[in-house]
């Protein structure tokens, strides 16, 4: 996504936050103070139940929970927290423990298993270990200003959880596969991965793969040499030796021809590349990020895209939300946009009247966090007051819902348009159509099939 996107913010440096949960209202202050004494913003819970509910509202750094409670034990709290946040460590305090009982949990995925009495810098010593491995995602805003995800702002815990497992794969040498909606901020995600990485200080690179035609693609992913094929005056060096030692990233791989996707896949398992024209190879050390907002399983089922390749890049999956399922988060974008876009343009604009918010809460946002800024950006430029009303947040919504197209509508509209016209000139000859559009004739029916166009219908339709 671009900078239109992008949300950033100075904030204080937080305290990283700790959700004690236990029965014991006497253990549950001490351990309150104890943490707090510590450094630690503290949060406490009476029961598991209770617990739960917060959570659904922010996500700490670290659940310390009492094992033997009324109603719901910590095991189950901590299988309720793993469905929902596996990241999220969970340090399990119990007077009954025995080793069998520990290394059960530990083997269930629990992070910390201490027995009572324990000694406090032991405790303190498990929860700095678990924050350290967490990394930095949770606490909401508080934690928006860390340096690898300081461009993504939320609140929402499902993105606080996307933004946990990133944190934790960004350590790894793992394929990244980021899936969301057009808008989401799906680059976004690959950038706070590699600032989150030992490839920090690498370049990262990002390419969109459906804004290229087929022919430039494989040059400029793999580079190419002078006279390799015409308009080639000069040795290109390709993305892939550009990233060396940082991230490449692909976006919209889903777009990606096929023929290509072979050719990417040695590359991947070579770690090698050789530009096009070449005859020497390269070794190249890339951290490879994809990236799509197409159903990439029913697009290898049709034969469009290579299971081999798919498996090798999906090592972990990323999916982000959409706008409409983290509407908390679009007061904080909004403020941000407003005051970004009122300092670009001098305007002297303070913020949203409350009905103008409302509106702003209740769109249904197909284009997400890009269409978002793109509303508030028409409504800085078309606002007279200082406070920018409903009406015109309403007219710039109602504006964008008409106009906003996604790439990929945008590209099946071109794509359709170019198809009748190249038949409207060749008189619906597909061969001569073929020719003129630089595509054989095969694949050229197939893009007339996938857009039900009939040559037939063309005939005798020749422009002057």
């Amino acid at each position: 996504m671009n900078t239109t996107a992008t949300a950033s913010a100075t904030v204080a440096a937080p305290r990283p936050s700790i959700l004690v949960v236990d029965d014991d209202p006497d253990l549950l202050r001490l351990m309150q103070i104890r943490l707090s004494a510590a450094g630690y913003a503290v949060t406490t819970a009476e029961s598991a139940e209770r617990a739960l509910a917060q959570l659904a509202v922010a996500r700490p750094r670290v659940v310390v929970t009492d094992l033997r409670m009324s109603g719901m034990d910590g095991m189950a709290l901590f299988q309720s927290i793993q469905a929902q946040n596996a990241a999220l460590p969970v340090i399990i305090l119990t007077a009954h423990g025995t080793i069998p009982d520990a290394v059960a949990a530990v083997k269930g995925g629990v992070f910390g298993y201490l027995t009572k009495p324990f000694e406090a810098r032991t405790l303190l010593t498990e929860i700095e270990r678990a924050i350290s491995l967490g990394g930095g995602a949770g606490d909401g805003l508080a934690e928006a200003d860390e340096g690898w995800r300081k461009e993504i702002l939320t609140r929402n815990p499902a993105m606080e959880e996307v933004l946990s497992k990133a944190r934790l794969v960004a350590d790894s040498e793992a394929s990244v596969f980021v899936y969301g909606e057009s808008g989401t901020g799906k680059e976004l995600m690959a950038r706070a991965i590699h600032n989150a990485s030992r490839r920090h200080d690498q370049p990262f690179v990002a390419i969109n793969c459906g804004a290229i035609p087929e022919q430039l693609l494989e040059s400029e992913l793999f580079g190419h040499v002078r006279g390799s094929f015409t308009g080639a005056t000069r040795d290109h060096k390709g993305l892939f030796l550009t990233a060396n030692k940082g991230t490449l990233f692909l976006d919209e791989i889903g777009d990606m021809p096929v023929p290509l996707q072979v050719k990417l896949l040695r590359v991947l398992q070579e770690r090698q590349v050789r530009p096009v024209g070449s005859t020497q190879s390269f070794d190249v050390d890339v951290r490879v990020i994809s990236a799509t907002h197409r159903n990439i399983e029913a697009e290898m089922a049709a034969g469009n895209f290579r299971e081999d390749l798919y498996y090798r890049l999906n090592v972990v999956a990323l999916h982000l939300p959409p706008l409409s399922e983290r509407r908390e988060d679009i007061p904080l974008l909004t403020n941000y946009f407003v005051t970004h876009i009122a300092e670009k343009y001098g305007r002297n604009i303070s913020g949203f009247a409350p009905e103008a918010i409302e509106a702003l809460l209740a769109a249904p946002w197909p284009g997400n966090v890009r269409q978002l800024y793109n509303v508030v950006e028409q409504a800085v430029a078309l606002a007279t007051t200082p406070l920018i009303p409903a009406p015109l947040v309403q007219q710039a919504i109602q504006h964008q819902q008409s106009e906003f197209a996604s790439f990929e509508d945008a590209r099946r509209k071109f794509e359709r348009e170019y198809l009748a016209q190249i038949l409207r000139i060749t008189d619906g000859n597909v061969t001569q159509a073929a020719r003129l559009a630089k595509r054989n004739r095969t694949e050229f029916y197939k893009l007339l099939q996938r857009h039900q166009l009939d040559p037939k219908l063309f005939k005798n339709l020749k422009q002057d």
